[in-house]
This record gives C-alpha cells, sequence and structure tokens, in this order.
C-alpha cells in the first residue's frame, strides 16, 4: 500500500488542502450570511451559482488545460479561489458573494480534473481501484475535516476566510513541485440528453430530482440549523454528518442492488429519504440529538442515491459507461443550478421547513416516476447487470472523476468511441 501511495503522494496532498479549503468555503458562507441578515433566497443563489460554475468548469476546464498546461491552470485556480473567499471577506453582499461563488465553482471543478487526470495517469490496471478508493477517502475525509474547523474557530471573525485562503494557496505547492510527467488531455464527454432517456428515463429524471435535493440541503443546512437555533458548531456537524452516513451506506445499497432490481432499492432509499424529510416538517425538531440523527439518516438516504441511478443506467448500456455515467452527471449538475434556487424561495416563503419541503417533494416525485417506468418496462437481467460502484459525494465529481474510478476495459471503449 505504501508502495502505491509514495508516487502519489503529492497529488493527494494537493487535493487535500484544496478539499480542506473547500470544506471551510461551502460552510462559512451560509453561517457568516445568516449572521449578517443576508436572505435564505440570496444564500440559495450561492448554491446555483456554485452549481454553475462547476458544471461550466467541468464543460471547459479541458479546453484551457489544452491551451496553458495543467500546472499553470491548476495554480490559476486555485490561486483564484484564495482571492475570491478573501474578497467574500472584504465585500459581504449578496450580489458579490454569488457571482465570487460561481467563480469558486468553475475553478474548484478545474482544479479538482487536474489532479484526477494525474491520478489517471500514474494508475496502472492493478491499482486503478485502490488509487480511487484512496482519492475518495482523502477527499472525504477533507471536506469534512474543513467544515468541522467551524466547531473550533469563530464564524463572526476573519480567520475562517484566511484559514480558507491559506489551504487554496497550499493547495497549489504539490503539484508545482511534483516531478510528475504531464498527463493526457483531460476527459470531456457529450451531452446527448436524447439518448440518456432512451437508455435509462428513470436514470435522468432521477439523477436530476437528486440533484435538486443534494444541492439544497448541502447549501442551505446550515441556514436551517441556524434559523432553528442550533449553535455553530452543532450546524457543522449537522452539515458534516449526513455526508459521512451517505458515505457508509454506499456499501450495504450497493451490494442490495446488486442482487434485486435497482428500482426498488432507489425507491426504497429515496422512502427513507421522504420520512426524514416528513420528520424534520412534522416535529420541527429543536432537540440536537433529534436533528442530528434524522440528519445521519437523511445523509444516509440523499448521499447513496446517486451511484445506484448510475449502475442501473448502465445496466442497460453498452460498454459506454463513461460517456453514460459522465452524461448523469451533468443533468445531475443541472438540477443542482435549480435546487437552492427553489429551497431559498421556500425557506423565505415558509420558513426553515421550506427547505425540506422541496427535498420531500423531490423524493416524491422520483418514487413516482420510478414505479411508473417499473409498469412500463421489466428489470435488466441478473446476467447482464453491471457491478455497484460506490462513487464519491455528486457535488465534488467531475468527468475525469469517472475516468479516475473506471476499468481499463471501460477507458479502452471510451476511448475507441471518441477516436475520429
Amino acid at each position: 500500500m505504501v508502495r502505491q501511495i509514495l508516487p502519489i503522494s503529492a497529488l493527494l496532498l494537493g487535493s487535500f488542502f484544496l478539499l480542506f479549503a473547500g470544506g471551510i468555503n461551502g460552510l462559512v458562507l451560509p453561517v457568516r450570511g445568516t449572521q449578517e441578515g443576508i436572505s435564505a433566497f440570496s444564500l440559495g443563489l450561492l448554491g446555483t451559482g456554485w452549481a454553475i460554475g462547476y458544471v461550466s468548469g467541468c464543460i471547459f476546464t479541458a479546453r484551457l488545460v489544452a491551451r496553458v498546461g495543467h500546472i499553470r491552470a491548476f495554480s490559476v485556480m486555485a490561486s483564484f479561489a484564495g482571492v475570491a473567499i478573501l474578497s467574500q471577506l472584504l465585500l459581504i453582499s449578496a450580489e458579490t458573494w454569488i457571482v465570487l461563488r460561481a467563480g469558486q465553482g468553475f475553478c474548484f471543478a478545474g482544479a479538482a480534473m487536474i489532479v484526477e487526470s494525474w491520478l489517471s495517469e500514474r494508475a496502472s490496471p492493478e491499482n486503478r481501484g485502490k488509487i480511487f478508493g484512496i482519492y475518495t477517502m482523502v477527499n472525504l475525509t477533507a471536506s469534512t475535516a474543513g467544515q468541522l474547523t467551524l466547531t473550533v474557530v469563530p464564524a463572526t471573525g476573519f480567520q475562517l476566510f484566511v484559514l480558507g485562503a491559506m489551504f487554496y494557496m497550499l493547495a497549489v505547492l504539490p503539484t508545482a513541485l511534483s516531478s510528475s510527467a504531464t498527463p493526457k488531455p483531460l476527459v470531456t464527454v457529450s451531452l446527448d440528453l436524447r439518448a440518456l432517456w432512451k437508455n435509462s428515463p428513470v436514470a435522468v429524471f432521477a439523477v436530476f430530482m437528486v440533484g435538486m435535493s443534494n444541492a439544497s440541503f448541502g447549501t442551505l443546512a446550515a441556514v436551517y440549523g441556524n434559523k432553528i437555533g442550533l449553535g455553530v458548531a452543532t450546524v457543522a456537524l449537522f452539515a458534516s454528518i449526513p455526508i459521512l452516513a451517505g458515505a457508509a451506506a454506499q456499501i450495504p445499497v450497493g451490494i442490495f442492488s446488486d442482487r434485486v432490481d435497482r428500482r426498488k432499492v432507489l425507491i426504497g432509499v429515496a422512502a427513507l429519504g421522504l420520512s426524514a424529510d416528513l420528520a424534520f416538517i412534522a416535529l420541527r425538531p429543536e432537540s440536537v440529538a433529534i436533528n442530528l440523527t434524522l440528519a445521519a439518516i437523511f445523509g444516509a438516504a440523499i448521499y447513496s442515491m446517486y451511484p445506484v441511478i448510475v449502475a442501473h443506467a448502465n445496466d442497460h448500456a453498452s460498454g459506454n459507461y463513461i460517456q453514460i455515467s459522465g452524461g448523469l452527471l451533468m443533468v445531475f449538475g443541472f438540477g443542482s443550478i435549480l435546487g437552492p434556487t427553489i429551497a431559498g424561495v421556500a425557506m423565505s416563503s415558509l420558513g426553515s421547513a421550506g427547505l425540506f419541503g422541496v427535498t420531500a417533494a423531490s423524493h416524491l416525485l422520483l418514487i413516482a416516476q420510478a414505479l411508473y417506468r417499473m409498469s412500463r418496462r421489466a428489470a435488466a437481467p441478473q446476467d447482464e447487470k453491471t457491478g455497484f460502484k460506490p462513487a464519491p459525494t455528486a457535488r465534488n465529481a467531475t468527468p475525469q472523476t469517472i475516468a479516475l474510478g473506471a476499468s481499463e476495459q471501460d477507458l479502452e471503449d471510451f476511448e475507441d468511441q471518441a477516436a475520429p
């Protein structure tokens, strides 16, 4: 294991710094924004801005890297993210934050793609799965640790903004000093909605709904926590525990989905998420223990649905895993653009429970459409199903992430399709 980690340690360290800074940045803005009196609607637009920038980064970074190279592009993106978080400290206004957050989303996606392309280049058929697993765990640990920084550093001052900027800057160093050879051009995927829908209507509709619900919660969980009177430390836990619960739930959910119709598993997991939604709405809990317990159940549901959806789509695909998964990631991104805006409006109009009204509607529509499709199309034969693959939080995934986690056969199929 050590032999496999050492050659990529600089890249993993750069990714850790990047995700640590991103964890701080993503949580300090809604917390500080609430303290500054910024409305829930405007804070929801932060998530919309981030998603627009992130999707744009996934689409256009490959062209930028082709022009200026991997190291220069990564340095520019990490540096801009650092400048942006400091600007958010100096210019506290919703309009400024939204624009800067969109720029950060673009840069964050681009920086992640560049690191992942390096890792993919260093991976061999024998260790690709292990490298992907290590990379995923490093990112999960870094992102969670960044969010939990709010439990020990006050959001009222300048420290968290400066700390985030410092780690964005530190992310530049490992790649700038690395002696690794420049990797191949970045992976790009085209979005063919008609082909995606023909392949699996359930996957397209479900991934859009999951994008809406996950981005709504990821953007406004801290606002919800502040509105119901949770302390800042508890708010950080409220935002972090669901991600950890979702990561832990993926393996048992995936094993079960390999054995039965994945649509049934998806409906069951969505029903669990809907139960948590309704509990938040009906109980309006004030207890820290109840809120954290419901958040864990909610996270186990919402963050384990995405890989089930991708696996279901690939059960019906014919050797184009990267193209299908990349297309679904883009659809997820479009849902992420819409969700926080709607949730922000709901929270401004209906109060804190409006957040879970939006996620409940998303989960209910997902269940209804999946049930309908089950009546129209039989499940994929067991011997034709692809294996379930755990996936990082889709909010931080890129087409390059999909390529890094793909098998050698998947990569060969993709390269054959992309060849002129």
